[in-house]
C-alpha cells in the first residue's frame, strides 16, 4: 500500500498498466470523498496523455425507486443492499473479458433514476476506471470484485469532513440544517462509516482535498 497525492495518480496508473491490453482500476471510497471528480479528472489526464479511458460508475446499478418502495428501503437508498450488486459484478466481469463494446447504465441525479442506455465502453478502451463506494467492501457479494481489478485506489477523508460534505448535499437540495443533518445521519453518514471501516486495504490511498491520508 502507498499513499500519494491526487496529482501523482496518473503516473501510478500508467506504470501499473505494464503491457496489459485492458486495465481496470477501482476508485473506491466513502460518499462525499470526491470519487466522481477524481475519476473524471484522471480519465481526462489519461486521454490528454494519449491513452483511451472511460469511467464506469457503480451508481448505474441503483435499484429503482419502485423496487425500493416495495422492499421498504427507499430511505436507505445508497446503502449496499439498495444496489444490484450481482448485475454490477457481471458488468465488471464483462469488461474484464474485453470481448467487445459494453453498454453501461448511468444514474441520472436530476430524475433520481437509472438510464439503461447511459454509455458504452469501447472494446478498444484501455483504461477503465470503475468508481463507487463499495468496490473494496470485504463482504459478499462485493468481495467478489477484488480479483477483477488490476489496481485499487481508495480516496479517503476524515469523518468530520465527510459529515459536513454529506450534510451540504442536502442543504443544496433546499432542506434546512436540521433536516439535512437528520437525512445525512440516517443513511449517508452510516454508509461512509461502513466504507471506512469495512473496506479492504487498497494498493494506493489518495487523500481527498484538505484531508489527511490514513488507512481505511
Amino acid at each position: 500500500m502507498s499513499a500519494i497525492p491526487p496529482r501523482d495518480l496518473l503516473d501510478t496508473v500508467v506504470v501499473a498498466a505494464d503491457r496489459r491490453a485492458r486495465v481496470i482500476v477501482a476508485i473506491a471510497g466513502p460518499p462525499g470523498a470526491g470519487k466522481s471528480t477524481l475519476s473524471s479528472s484522471l480519465a481526462q489526464q489519461l486521454t490528454t496523455a494519449g491513452h483511451s479511458a472511460a469511467v464506469v460508475p457503480m451508481d448505474g446499478f441503483h435499484l429503482d425507486n419502485d423496487t425500493l418502495d416495495r422492499l421498504g428501503m427507499r430511505d436507505r437508498k445508497g446503502a449496499p443492499e439498495t444496489f444490484n450488486a450481482d448485475g454490477f459484478i457481471a458488468l465488471v466481469e464483462q469488461l474484464r473479458i474485453n470481448a467487445g463494446d459494453v453498454a453501461v447504465p448511468e444514474f441520472d441525479r436530476a430524475s433520481d433514476s437509472v438510464r439503461t442506455k447511459g454509455g458504452v465502453v469501447s472494446k478498444d478502451c484501455r483504461f477503465v476506471l470503475v468508481e463507487g463506494n463499495y468496490l473494496l467492501l470485504d463482504d459478499e457479494p462485493w468481495s467478489r470484485l477484488r480479483p477483477l481489478f488490476d489496481l485499487t485506489v481508495f480516496l479517503t477523508a476524515p469523518m468530520t469532513d465527510l459529515r459536513e460534505r454529506l450534510i451540504a448535499r442536502w442543504l443544496e437540495h433546499g432542506y434546512d440544517r436540521r433536516t439535512a443533518e437528520e437525512k445525512a445521519g440516517g443513511n449517508d453518514i452510516p454508509n461512509a462509516q461502513l466504507v471506512l471501516s469495512g473496506s479492504r486495504t487498497a494498493d494506493v490511498i489518495v487523500q481527498s482535498a484538505g484531508a489527511a491520508v490514513h488507512s481505511p
